[in-house]
């Protein structure tokens, strides 16, 4: 079947709402700030929470329903990670479009409240000295300029900037809440997804809207309008589930030689190490086969800290040989299923 025409445009672009209340799952946030731009009275905001669940897109919303088209692009400033956000972007950028004053006075429906807004998206990879230059900016031109801050891990946030801000969690979306947003794009597009397909969608893309709609996309450009399970699985690089079961089931043998084989083939086919691990470790989690003191002895492993040195996700980072680190993932499983002592020695 011949490809289907597609525009250039991104659709995580073509269909991103437009306005607040558009947006999907985030019930609570959505009320508070629709309450808050009937009066055109913002605080200082930090939207946190995982990617593609609609803080960008939120902050964009806001921002476009209080100052129009027209007088956005002298009001607004938008800083992403990719600008340089250190302490002299913070000291010199920042700190002079804040410092402007502005007028106030609705323009064509638009509240154009008397301050303007900063949008610093990604936040949480700020340095913390430019973070804390940022305090004393905050509270010098609060009565003529927001801050909004949008982060994926409110830890990395200072505490002296994080309680000047009014904050609101943004969900993972539910799988009813993804389905029905990619069905709609599906119906826009001329697409055609089963059941199957769906549920494969919502879970390969764990939550995360942004992923799941460029996942459809580049299986429309690569598979034409009828897309299957095993298209979507393709283009994202998630590792088929067999191939995870299947090293699962040689470590679960006890075979030390099986389980070689299985990772040998892992490594032949190019799956990434990283991704192999993340989708072990649910294998192992959710199964019921696997006593309680097995699976911690795994996920003890298996969940150590990317930093400490001796983690195999630290190890995959710094350039060590995938198939020493999968091979060693294994070792351990096989200890650990077969009740074998943690370390083996010959003395």
């Amino acid at each position: 079947m011949a490809p289907v025409v597609q525009s250039s445009q991104p659709w995580v672009e073509k269909y991103r709402p437009r306005q607040v209340k558009d947006v999907a799952h985030q019930d609570e946030v959505i009320r508070v700030l629709t309450n808050t731009l009937e009066t055109a009275n913002c605080p200082h905001m930090l939207f946190y929470g995982p990617p593609g669940t609609g803080k960008t897109t939120t902050a964009l919303a806001i921002a476009h329903q209080l100052f129009g088209p027209e007088l956005y692009k002298s009001r607004v400033l938008e800083l992403n990670a990719s600008d340089d956000r250190g302490i002299n972007v913070v000291r010199t950028k920042i700190k002079d479009f804040a410092a402007v004053a502005v007028g106030s006075g609705s323009r064509q429906g638009y509240p154009c409240p008397p301050y303007k807004i900063i949008i610093l998206d990604e936040a949480d990879s700020m340095t913390e000295d430019a973070q804390n230059a940022l305090r004393r900016t905050m509270e010098t031109y609060s009565k003529v300029t927001r801050f909004f801050f949008i982060c994926n891990y409110i830890s990395r946030i200072i505490e002296p900037l994080a309680s000047r801000c009014a904050k609101f969690r943004f969900k993972p979306l539910s799988e009813g809440i993804m389905s029905s947003r990619i069905l709609h794009i599906c119906s826009e597009e001329g697409l055609t997804l089963d059941s199957e397909a769906l549920s494969t969608l919502s879970s390969i893309s764990q939550g995360d809207l942004r992923r799941a709609i460029t996942y459809l996309q580049s299986a429309a450009r690569l598979f034409g309008s009828s897309i299957t399970s095993k298209d979507l699985i393709s283009v994202s690089g998630v590792i088929p589930q067999e191939v995870v079961q299947a090293v699962f089931a040689a470590c679960k043998s006890g075979d030390f030689d099986v389980a070689n084989k299985e990772v040998n083939n892992v490594i032949a086919e190019g799956y990434p190490v990283s991704q192999m691990l993340y989708q072990f470790l649910e294998v192992i989690v959710n199964n019921d086969d696997i006593s309680d003191e097995q699976k911690a002895r795994i996920c003890k492993k298996l969940g150590e800290a990317d930093s400490h040195p001796s983690s195999f996700l630290h190890c995959l980072i710094d350039g060590a040989d995938e198939y020493l680190q999968l091979m060693a993932v294994a070792s351990h499983t096989i200890r650990a299923l077969c009740d074998m002592p943690e370390e083996l020695r010959f003395d």
